[in-house]
């Protein structure tokens, strides 16, 4: 059953995420749209989105110039987009197929990356270097069973001085029955160590199918995650939940602009993503 909770181990999961995410980067290459990233001034929508909130807490107000590790960056559209910002990238994934259409891209466009192949639970041990920005948007950290591992990886990749940012899924969303005819809650919003399992074949962009359909995430509750990041002394600096999504969560979504809400008349009475800013001091 979709979203039933199991107990599996971390290695376990973590293969059958693997095998689902590399199933997805031909479908996400042709569905992606790469073609505009031709165009030198073009920046992915996340990033237009994201760029204006994270500069402005950074000393400059601007990323160029500046040392950047991208944590779960998949094909790497928001790496280069970072990049033509003026940031100097590292983009890390575990998906192998994932990084090597990240460097054609980059290649094909004229962008200078640094593209680093492992699980973001272990970046600081296979990332060199200290960074001023550590990035990671949209879809992350529901595919990770531990946050203060996660949070420690952050803190020690960070220069003193450096700048967090994430904007994610909420988990209050999370917690929806998408298919449901009104706002329903269906799976849980506490975490509880065990995983939800899914099997679906598809995938959030295009039309095609993966070969490996079993997932596996967790739920991690907005009092987790800014506890994670706390205990591995970050300070916050900034926190907001937005009303959008760049991706349609519920076929009940409708089009807002480049993203996706709920219809408006219950557009205030859920949110559907969260962005922290935080420093290493």
């Amino acid at each position: 059953m979709n979203g039933s909770n199991v107990d599996i181990d971390w290695d376990a999961a973590r293969r059958a995420n693997l095998q689902n995410w590399d199933d997805r980067v031909p479908l996400h290459e042709s569905a992606y749209g790469l073609d505009a990233y031709d165009d030198p001034k073009y920046l992915s929508d996340v990033i237009r989105q994201d760029l204006p909130v994270l500069e402005a807490f950074l000393p400059d107000n601007t990323v160029a110039g500046l040392d950047l590790c991208h944590l779960q960056c998949h094909i790497g559209t928001d790496t280069v987009s970072l990049a033509r910002a003026g940031a100097t990238v590292t983009g890390v994934d575990f998906s192998r197929p994932a990084l090597d259409v990240a460097a054609q891209l980059a290649r094909r466009t004229g962008v200078a990356a640094t593209w680093v192949e492992t699980d973001v639970l272990d970046a600081r041990a296979a990332v060199d270097g200290e960074f001023d920005i550590v990035y990671t948007s949209i879809g992350t950290i529901t595919w990770l069973s531990d946050l203060d591992r996660w949070a420690a990886q952050i803190a020690a990749l960070l220069r003193p001085g450096g700048t967090f940012f994430i904007r994610d899924g909420h988990p209050a969303l999370y917690a929806l029955d998408e298919e449901a005819a009104t706002l329903t809650t269906r799976y849980p919003y506490f975490g509880n160590g065990r995983a939800q399992q899914w099997d679906d074949d598809s995938t959030y962009v295009g039309d095609g199918k993966v070969e490996h359909p079993h997932t596996f995430e967790w739920p991690h509750p907005l009092s987790e995650i800014l506890g994670s990041l706390l205990r591995a002394g970050l300070r916050l600096l900034h926190f907001d939940e937005g009303r959008t999504l760049p991706w349609r969560f519920s076929p009940r979504m409708v089009e807002v602009g480049e993203d996706f809400a709920w219809p408006e008349s219950e557009r205030d009475l859920i949110p559907c993503t969260y962005t922290i800013v935080a420093r290493r001091d």
